[in-house]
């Protein structure tokens, strides 16, 4: 038997095998994961002390979205080229979809005032006291990053924010207005898109509980 025959087949398979680790397609990369940051720091007893008047409680829906910003992805528009699409970035995610990133910040903007309640919560309340408290619906209708240029880009964001007032004689709408925000990205990438929309998001929760508050402390 010549051995170089058995030799031969096992080093080109060593060789192969040595050799192919490198044409092997890496493991897909894992998107980087993004949010709105950890937010205000919590006011001191002092500064709690000193707020303005309560207001009554609040029941915050859900906030809604059109199914394209529904979900985690990042998205962006090329308004120098096709404005009207919405692209997805490939390795950039959010950690929830950003109705529930707005959500938690606007939550916890409205709360520096009043008890704000969940579905559940506004129910109970219901059965014991008699009264629903005011409802306040939002509408989540923009949200990306608008590049103007390749090197220039905004963060956008718009909302439909619907105040309703829920008796036993059925709801009644105390106001509606859409509001918005832009902010300019500090680079012109899915990390400055995401600080723009944090920023815009900001600006969009202050400007509604600007609104709210407004119309809470209006005679009814």
């Amino acid at each position: 038997m010549n051995l170089n025959t058995i030799a031969l087949p096992t080093v080109l398979a060593t060789a192969c095998i040595l050799g192919a680790c490198g044409a092997l397609p890496d493991k897909p990369a894992r998107a980087t994961l993004y949010d709105f940051g950890a937010g205000p720091l919590p006011r001191s007893a002092a500064a709690a002390t000193a707020s303005p008047t309560r207001l009554p409680p609040m029941l915050l829906a859900d906030i809604e979205a059109h199914a394209r910003l529904d979900g985690a992805q990042i998205l962006y528009r090329l308004a120098y080229s096709d404005g009207n699409e919405l692209r997805p970035y490939s390795q950039a995610r959010w950690s929830v979809p950003p109705t529930q990133l707005l959500e938690q910040r606007l939550r916890e903007a409205l709360a520096q005032r009043r008890v704000v309640l969940g579905a559940e919560e506004g129910t109970n309340i219901a059965r014991v006291e008699g009264k629903v408290p005011n409802s306040l619906r939002l509408t989540l209708e923009e949200f990306s990053q608008y590049f103007e240029s390749p090197t220039k880009s905004f963060g956008m964001v718009r909302v439909r924010a619907t105040l309703m007032n829920t008796t036993s004689a059925g709801d009644r709408v105390l106001g509606q207005r859409t509001f918005s925000a832009q902010e300019l990205a500090p680079t012109a990438d899915a990390p400055g898109g995401v600080k723009a929309l944090a920023a815009a998001s900001d600006a969009v929760v202050a400007q509604v509980v600007q609104w709210a508050d407004q119309l809470q402390q209006s005679p009814q």
